[in-house]
């Protein structure tokens, strides 16, 4: 089998006479039995045939994605979501890596989770299957077009897209090289579909898919989410805004909480897992603030703060209601002093959104009780809120962080695109 790279000379789905969205659906529903039963070699193939063509159309990705960015300042588009939504020689080398690293990854499909075996000889055993199609709806991200794709591959499940508007351009070049990667390993280029072309009604059918569609994941603001959770007929696994706190404790090293808040904030501050609220122990308040907040300011952020911040740090604005549960995806940051770990953890519950928390302490008992008591996707003890990231828990990428509690929670990777099936092996037995 080949794994050359991919042109990119094709329209991002084949030119099919009466074209629609659900008939775009239905290849992908038949091509999704074809990744079902794939090995785990043809599928390996296939994301490194993808990995070398994404590299290999980067002149042409660069020029889609360079229409965009153009259009979305035209348009107005938010600072966070330009960063989103730029992609440059190294973000492409970021994508090709991660799909070698997915590719390196367990196959999920056929490991058995558990098993018995009856008195009477029949064996059970609990085996892990594709969904069969995933749907995503996500917007000015076309990392995650790669991203979901190759974990779909590798998982054994067919896509639909929908992008959005502002990545149009540069997700019809990638999706026409990840249906070239695929055929050129010989499964059907119908596992990855797009319903971009048709616009906010595409997405609208998606969302009603219910019998094609298996599960729909949504990417992106909170009211792209909740309009998704809200309209779908199609069952949906909720990836959550990221209202994200670090807790500085009375027992926080200095230089420690400095690295820490920088790092959640300034490294990239448009993303879900960048912090949005520090909240600082009363005790450690004099101590803490003055080096916390003058790294930030150094960095342009912008001190949204209560009277108490303000009384030993002069150089904020003052916050207001609204600023607690803000998630900025910018050089913005929410600064609170709190009584303890029990007004901490009171903020917490009322103003998280259930993604990410971090404490800062050396008190063991402070830190065993914030991981028992904060109910949120991931919960960490002196370590920034950036590492909440499907590449960084070793899963290659993520279809999403999933801030619900059914089905999957965290960051989503290979194994949380699959369901099960319980396997029932037999000789003539019937129950008495």
């Amino acid at each position: 089998m080949t794994t050359t790279s991919p042109t990119v000379d094709v329209p991002a789905n084949d030119a099919v006479s009466g074209d629609s969205v659900t008939a775009r659906l239905e290849r992908a529903r038949v091509a999704s039995r074809a990744l079902a039963t794939a090995n785990g070699d043809v599928k390996n193939a296939a994301l490194e045939a993808l990995a070398v063509g994404v590299v290999a159309a980067s002149e042409r990705v660069l020029a889609a994605n360079t229409t965009d960015l153009e259009n979305g300042r035209t348009a107005g588009l938010a600072d966070g979501l330009l960063d989103r939504l730029r992609l440059d020689d190294s973000r492409i080398a970021g994508l090709a890596s991660a799909v070698r690293e997915i590719a390196a990854l367990t196959d999920p499909i056929g490991q058995t989770l558990r098993g018995s075996k009856l008195p009477n000889g029949v064996k059970i055993d609990q085996v892990r299957v594709p969904f069969g199609v995933v749907g995503a709806i996500y917007e000015a991200r076309p990392n995650v077009t790669i991203d979901i794709a190759a974990l779909a591959l590798k998982s054994g499940n067919a896509v639909a897209l929908r992008g959005g508007t502002a990545a149009e351009n540069t997700n019809r070049v990638l999706i026409a090289v990840i249906r070239d990667a695929l055929t050129s390993v010989g499964l059907p280029a119908d596992a990855v579909q797009t319903v971009d072309d048709f616009g906010r009604a595409g997405a609208t059918e998606l969302m009603q898919a219910r019998g094609l569609v298996d599960v729909l994941v949504p990417r992106g603001s909170a009211s792209l989410i909740q309009a998704v959770v809200t309209e779908s007929r199609v069952p949906v696994i909720e990836t959550g805004a990221g209202v994200v706190h670090i807790y500085l404790d009375e027992t926080a090293r200095t230089d420690w909480a400095t690295e820490i808040v920088h790092n959640a904030k300034v490294q990239r501050p448009s993303v879900c897992n960048a912090v949005e609220t520090v909240l600082v122990h009363r005790a450690a308040a004099e101590r803490l603030l003055p080096s916390v907040l003058s790294r930030l300011a150094a960095s342009g952020v912008t001190i949204h703060a209560d009277e108490a911040v303000a009384g030993l740090y002069p150089d904020v604005v003052a916050a207001t209601e609204d600023d607690w549960a803000t998630e900025y995806m910018s050089l913005d940051i929410a600064v609170r002093v709190v009584d303890g770990l029990d007004d901490a953890l009171d903020h917490i519950r009322r103003y998280s959104t259930g993604h990410t928390e971090s404490i800062v302490t050396e008190d063991v008992a402070a830190s065993e009780r914030f991981l028992a008591e904060v109910d949120s996707a991931v919960v960490m003890v002196n370590a920034s809120t950036r590492f909440t990231d499907g590449g960084e828990f070793g899963f290659g990428a993520e279809v999403g962080i999933s801030t619900q509690k059914l089905h999957a929670r965290g960051p989503m990777g290979v194994s949380e695109l699959t369901s099960t099936k319980w396997i029932v092996r037999g000789t003539g037995q019937v129950r008495g």
